[in-house]
Parts: C-alpha cells; structure tokens; sequence
C-alpha cells in the first residue's frame, strides 16, 4: 500500500467495514444471504472512499458486481465493472501526479475490468457499449502515455464498430496514430489503406461517390499516406499495388492530371512537388517545401514531414 493511503485509520476502518459487509454473504444454515443489501451496503462504502481514496471505492464496486452477478443483473455488473475501471484509473493518475513510486497494480486492474465489462456488454448483445468502453480504454492508456498497449482496445473498438463507417474509421483512425507514434509506419499505412477503402465503399451519396466527412478522411488518408510512403521508401518488390497506385498520382508524367476531390489543388500540387524532391533527392527544394505545406497539415503530419525532411538531410540521408 502507498504511504500516503496508510495514514490515520483509514485502512483498518476499511477493511473492517469491508469485511464486516463480506461476512453477510456468506451462506448460513438455513439462511440465504441479502446480497442486495450488501450491494447497497458497498455503494455506500465506496462512495465514501471515492475522493481520498479511488482504489478502495474501486474494490468496492468490483463486490459490487460479484454481487449483481449473483442477482443475474447484468446492466448493474456492468456498470459497477466500469465504475471500478474508472476509480482504478483515477488512483493511477494521483499515484503519477504524486510521483509516488509503484508497479501499475491500479492500471492493470482498470484493464481487467474494462475487459470484463466489455465481454457483458458482448454477451448482452450490447455491441455499440462494448465498442466505447474499448474506445475509453484506449484514449485512458494514450493519456497515459502507453499508444502501445492503446493500439489493441482501439482495434477492438474498430472491429465491433463495422456496422457504423464513420465510429469505425475514427477508431481506425486513433489506431494510426498511436502506430505513428510507435514508429510502427508499415502498420499506420496499412491501417490508412484499409480506411480509405471503407470511405470509398461505404461513405457514398446518391451517385455512390463519397460525401461529406468522408472526403476529409480520404484526404487525411491520401496526405499521410503519402507521407509514410517518403519515409519508408519500400523497394519495388516491396511495394504494394495500392502504394504504387498512390504514388502515381503524384509522379509529373502521371496520366491523371485531375486533382483529388478531396484534396485542394495547392495541397495537390505541393504532395507533387515533395515526391518529386525525394525520389531526385533534391535536398534543396525540401526546406521550402516544408515550409508551403506546413499550413495544410496537421501536427502528427507535420511531425511526420518533419522526420522525412531531418532523415534525408541528415548524412544518412542518401538512402533515398
């Protein structure tokens, strides 16, 4: 336990009341235990721990939710498995902000409840409450500076989302970037790929051509994908079919002189102009395009245009 919780008789009245609560469940001779009272009974406990001391009211709803099991009440279990996710993750939070030294028990118990919650929630056939506790557990972990370990819930949140394009894209969309920040670029690009197709297929109006909030993610899509593309320079053998379709877009002999819908034809022209500087290695004209294209990108964009610019002029930098 921290110092900070052993203070005082906080602990001992704790436990005892907690004990003293767990004592009521068990099963005597001809007589069954009132486990909704002790649900009660811990609501009430763990309300009074919840400021000071978020783990213990975290302890209390996972009694909570043992209890509501027993009572088949599965929206109650739910939602105390949440509730103690949540309260677990707060006294993570106040153990980082205290800089107090521990081995992440509250954050693993946060995911195990997170997890258990998520599977109710799927035998409840309550997909699109499982698909956002997925999506809670993977922005709590990017918070916390884990997008490694983020990449899995968000995945999970993707899958469960299918039936709904744009959730399933914003979910995708967060997996790429927590890949991007990972220096996972194969998989961000693959994940870019995979979402620009389900905009194509699924985000089209009347005339079956995408619209709306769809054309920006094409957009989103197109710009890093481009970007990763520069950085990973595959070989042609290497070189997937839809990658190379990407890239001759942007080459000066290419056949499709029409500009993207969804990109302006500025944006267009300069994503030309920085393809056609790496592939000659024109090292000279990668600072001032640079600095055109900063005001059309956004931040992970431009940290990725950044990292391209600082790998080619660094004297590595011939790889490309």
């Amino acid at each position: 336990m921290e110092s900070q919780q052993m203070s005082g008789s906080v602990v001992p009245d704790f436990l005892s009341s907690y004990k003293l609560i767990s004592g009521k469940l068990k099963k005597r001779f001809l007589r069954k235990p009132n486990v909704a009272e002790a649900s009660e009974q811990f609501r009430q406990l763990s309300r009074s721990q919840e400021h000071d001391h978020p783990q213990y009211a975290g302890y209390c709803c996972l009694a909570i939710a043992r209890c509501e099991h027993t009572l088949c009440n599965g929206y109650g279990e739910v939602q105390a498995l949440t509730q103690a996710a949540r309260f677990f993750l707060q006294a993570e939070r106040l153990l980082r902000q205290t800089g107090t030294p521990a081995f992440e028990e509250n954050l693993t118990a946060a995911v195990n409840c997170y997890s258990h919650a998520i599977r109710v929630h799927g035998e409840n056939k309550q997909t699109p409450l499982a698909a956002a506790l997925c999506r809670e557990l993977g922005n709590a972990l990017q918070a916390l500076g884990k997008p490694r370990e983020a990449i899995t819930h968000y995945q999970g949140a993707a899958a469960l989302q299918k039936q709904s394009p744009l959730d399933c894209l914003s979910s995708l969309g967060l997996m790429a970037t927590c890949q991007i920040a990972t220096q996972d670029h194969d998989g961000a690009l693959a994940v870019l790929m995979e979402m620009a197709q389900i905009a194509e297929d699924r985000g089209g109006g009347s005339g079956g051509k995408p619209i709306g909030a769809y054309l920006d993610i094409l957009g989103q899509c197109e710009v890093t994908g481009v970007l990763l593309l520069m950085l990973l320079q595959p070989t042609p053998q290497r070189t997937q079919p839809a990658h190379s379709k990407l890239l001759e877009k942007y080459a000066w002999d290419s056949m499709e002189d029409i500009t993207p819908v969804f990109l302006s034809e500025d944006l267009f022209l300069l994503l030309q102009s920085l393809v056609m500087a790496c592939q000659a290695r024109d090292l000279a004209a990668l600072r001032p395009l640079q600095t055109d294209l900063q005001p059309y990108l956004s931040v992970e964009q431009n940290n990725l245009l950044n990292k391209l610019v600082m790998e080619m002029c660094s004297p590595g930098g011939d790889r490309v």
